[in-house]
């Protein structure tokens, strides 16, 4: 077996001078418009393209099987095994290549607000707008805490180097490897920077609940003014990032998050929103985010004027802004609070059947957490080009190296103790499915849950669904009565019917995975067919 220092070979960058560490965001963006990787937009934002992969490679990631691994990791095709010799082989490779190059780039910073949970991680990058990206996502180190720094763990990022599948043990050209016993994560292949960002989750969602006992999360949070915090889950696409972002809410973060004993941390420094179609007046504070220092990746940008174009889609669906999480006012620093009050799962629902808000019971919630009921949404995978049902347990499946169990337990005893209510909010279809319907209105969601985290729809009445069993409610404020209920905004309620009965034949079909759990838990889904 081969034994491979990670400083041993990073100190080979450093020793010709090609590893430049810790540049300012201002040298990093010199260095991104001298070597043309990118251009400077109306906005102060870098526009950068990733070419032919525009969207994450779930078919290319793998994690090393070695002894740390092989009795924790929930193997199967979400986490791919590959052997230790094969990564060894490929890090020696992926070595070489870079240290050919004449520039290379380091970031040094954090994973987890929580100084007690956190991570230092280092990213080494062979393009400077990676570098950049890296430095708006994660949480930068102070002066004193730089000079202090530790690598826990290194990403290497070598888009240019491709893998032979035949040699190297690889399904394509891409890998996204993490080897936990050597603390590296080695990405090839691909310039998607959402690679870097989303191995880190990785990590984290290994070893948090491990560790130190802490629920790693694929969700958003914000808190308001009575100290009330709140937790949106829910895949790529599914409004995260948009509902979190609330004026009248101080946002913690977008999209990962830690929950101790103490309360919950945001995992990252920055956010990476989805900007398709992104306009001042439906999202302003992203929009007003996307600024010097930013990045933005795969939007059309006019030639002329340098304004960026959000509803050209022409590159990709899949459209995204990095920013720093300072870049918006309205945050909280650092970015920790207390327990959370009410708890959202973001669904959305490509058949357009499910009501637009439920409140779920505590047995539902489980069931709806492991069940992970959601539609890809196009550009967020290669090769998804529209929206596809889909079943990602813990609503984030695509990160979570342990078993979903793992994480839904937590959950379940978390919402017990802080006796969190928990609504199953649908931003998906209404009125058809997808390619008849309609999206549903981003003004009725935000009202529907804004009622739910001010407790307005504590003491309304609720009918029960007859197909799902989720609870409805009758009457909520800023919202048209007949939008609550997702029959009546279908012209044909038989159409309806089919699709609501496929959809609950799709949920029982997929549970039958989770033979585990107790029968009030099994019990919790659709009436349907029970």
């Amino acid at each position: 077996m081969k034994t491979i220092n990670v400083d041993t070979l990073i100190s080979r960058f450093s020793s010709s001078d090609a590893l430049q560490e810790n540049l300012s965001v201002a040298e990093l963006v010199e260095k991104i418009l001298a070597r043309d990787e990118g251009i400077l937009t109306s906005t102060g934002a870098i526009r950068a393209t990733t070419g032919h992969y525009t969207g994450r490679s779930p078919k290319d990631k793998f994690i090393v099987e070695d002894e740390e691994t092989k009795d924790q990791v929930d193997w199967g095709t979400v986490n791919q095994a590959i052997g230790e010799d094969q990564f060894l082989n490929l890090l020696q490779k992926v070595t070489d290549y870079l240290d050919q190059q004449q520039e290379l780039y380091s970031f040094r910073g954090f994973a987890g607000a929580d100084e007690k949970h956190r991570l230092s991680i280092k990213v080494v990058t062979e393009l400077a707008w990676h570098n950049l990206f890296a430095n708006q996502l994660f949480i930068r180190p102070d002066d004193e805490e730089l000079a202090n720094h530790q690598t826990d763990f290194t990403v290497i990022s070598a888009p240019h180097f491709k893998a032979n599948p035949e040699v190297d043990g690889t399904n394509s050209e891409t890998f996204i490897i993490i080897s936990f016993k050597h603390r590296i994560v080695l990405i090839g292949g691909t310039e998607y920077a959402g690679e870097i960002k989303k191995s880190i989750f990785s990590v984290m969602n290994y070893m948090l609940p491990q560790k130190s006992d802490i629920l790693s999360m694929h969700c958003s949070a914000n808190v308001g003014e009575e100290g009330d915090v709140a937790l949106f889950f829910g895949l790529s696409g599914t409004g995260k990032t948009t509902l979190s972002a609330d004026e009248n809410r101080r946002l913690i973060g977008d999209d990962e998050h830690g929950w101790s004993q103490n309360g919950v941390f945001n995992i990252e420094g920055g956010c990476y929103a989805k900007c398709v179609n992104l306009s001042e007046e439906n999202e302003p504070q992203i929009y007003h985010a996307i600024k010097f220092g930013s990045v933005l990746e795969n939007v059309v940008v006019n030639e002329q004027t340098r304004l960026p174009d959000y509803d050209d889609t022409s590159l990709t669906e899949n459209t995204r802004a990095a920013y720093a999480i300072n870049h918006i006012d309205n945050i909280i620093e650092p970015s920790i609070a207390g327990h959370p009050n009410t708890i959202i799962f973001l669904t959305a629902d490509a058949f357009g059947v499910l009501p637009p808000i439920s409140k779920l019971t505590k047995e539902q919630a489980m069931y709806h957490f492991l069940s992970g009921y959601t539609s890809k949404l196009a550009g967020t995978e290669r090769g998804v080009t529209e929206p596809e049902a889909t079943f990602s347990a813990c609503f984030g499946s695509p990160f979570l190296p342990l078993p979903a169990a793992t994480y839904a337990k937590m959950l379940g005893e978390k919402i017990d103790q802080h006796k969190a209510q928990v609504f199953l909010v649908n931003t998906g279809w209404t009125g058809g499915s997808y390619g008849e319907g309609r999206r549903m209105k981003l003004s009725h969601t935000r009202s529907m849950v804004h009622a739910a985290l001010e407790g307005e729809l504590n003491n309304v009445d609720f009918k029960q669904d007859e197909f799902f069993g989720l609870h409805m409610p009758t009457t909520c404020p800023g919202v048209p009565s007949d939008v609550l209920n997702p029959k009546k905004t279908w012209a044909d309620g038989k159409a309806y019917d089919t699709k609501a009965i496929e959809l609950a034949n799709k949920f029982h079909e997929n549970f039958r995975k989770f033979d585990h759990v107790t029968k009030d838990i099994s019990e919790a889904g659709p009436i349907y067919g029970r």
